[in-house]
């Protein structure tokens, strides 16, 4: 790199690293899309209140002794319904996904139904049939729950909190223990969910056929595991903020490079072409059955072949590898041969996705 290049990057770091900062006055939509917003809150306001070694951890679901993992999330999606799913199923697919790229089963969920007054019965019905047919899909039962009622026009038709406990299966699962030379493995086609949530909004006036990836990742969790034992040393799942915050974070909380090759990331014509159309980079669109995982190089190879046959993982790619430089940053290889750097946003451009 030329030294305007490395000074640039090093002006990146060192904002990067600096400590957080929570400087707004009100919270605004870019607060929940999982960018750099989102980690200014959690970062500046909620760990430092909440005060324990567990949370400072910030990963898909807290490890309890024992071996338990536990788990939580809030559900918002706006529609409710859209093609491949609905936010009754994806309730209940967060929360098994957010244990499985924690090593863990799931052993049972809880469901929190947020109401608004004049919410038709049989839209209610269907989600919480929806959510229903999600868990036993999942292999899992919704064994305690809570309904909460609001008036008219305080809420959107129909929020759902879930919450998960598990078993951890595949201990030992670190963001911090990357290293150079392990290989980056991606579950499947990126971008779907995301898009598929924008076109049922009818906002652009797009029409194409996506349906979401909404899925139970645990299969694909477990057959990582098997095939890669101690060589498997982190997964992910890239919902909000996609790939590209995922791999940040990572790079981040090991302190190295990463670099992922443009032309593997797997992406089908259709979404490439929407986002295309919108502005969008796929690498940042929302995923809800995705994992991304890195694993050493020695078994990389036999991790993928295991991934490709376990449902929810036959389109999977190994998409780049760990680089001691830069550290804290990932880097795209484009297509003509230059790098490109892949930042996390402050927001999203796509709210309300999950």
């Amino acid at each position: 790199m030329t030294r305007s290049e490395v000074q640039v990057q090093q002006g990146i770091e060192r904002a990067r690293r600096a400590r957080p900062r929570l400087k707004d006055q009100h919270i605004t939509m870019a607060h929940g899309a999982g960018g750099k917003a989102t980690a200014t809150l959690v970062e500046a306001l909620f760990v430092p209140a909440f005060d324990n070694h567990v949370l400072e951890r910030l990963t898909d679901a807290a490890v309890m002794p024992g071996g338990i993992a536990l788990t939580t999330d809030a559900y918002v999606v706006s529609p409710l319904r859209f093609p491949g799913g609905s936010i009754g199923s994806l309730a209940v697919h967060g929360t098994v996904n957010d244990l499985a790229v924690s090593g863990a089963r799931a052993l049972g969920l809880s469901a929190a139904f947020v109401l608004e007054e004049g919410l038709p019965i049989e839209v209610l019905r269907a989600e919480v049939e929806a959510a229903g047919a999600a868990a036993r899909d999942a292999g899992v039962a919704i064994v305690t729950g809570d309904t909460k009622v609001v008036e008219r026009g305080k809420a959107d038709g129909l929020y759902i909190v879930t919450s998960g406990v598990g078993r951890v299966e595949l201990p030992g699962l670190d963001p911090a223990s990357l290293r150079p030379g392990d290989r980056v493995l991606c579950s499947g086609y990126v971008g779907d969910h995301g898009t598929a949530i924008m076109l049922a909004r009818d906002d652009m006036g797009l029409e194409a056929d996506v349906a979401s990836d909404t899925r139970p990742l645990w299969p694909v969790a477990a057959a990582l595991g098997a095939a890669a034992g101690s060589g498997l040393r982190v997964m992910r799942d890239a919902t909000r903020g996609g790939v590209a915050t995922v791999l940040n974070e990572l790079a981040m909380a090991s302190d190295v490079g990463v670099v992922i090759a443009e032309s593997a990331v797997p992406v089908r014509p259709v979404v490439h072409g929407a986002c295309e159309l919108l502005g969008l980079d796929p690498l940042y669109v929302a995923n809800e059955g995705v994992l991304i995982a890195v694993i050493a190089a020695d078994v990389a190879d036999a991790a993928l072949a295991a991934v490709r046959g376990a449902p929810g993982g036959e389109d999977a790619e190994l998409i780049g590898e760990v680089a001691a430089d830069p550290p804290g940053m990932v880097l795209v290889r484009t297509g003509i041969g230059g790098h490109r750097i892949l930042d996390t946003l402050i927001g999203d451009p796509l709210p309300r996705i999950c």
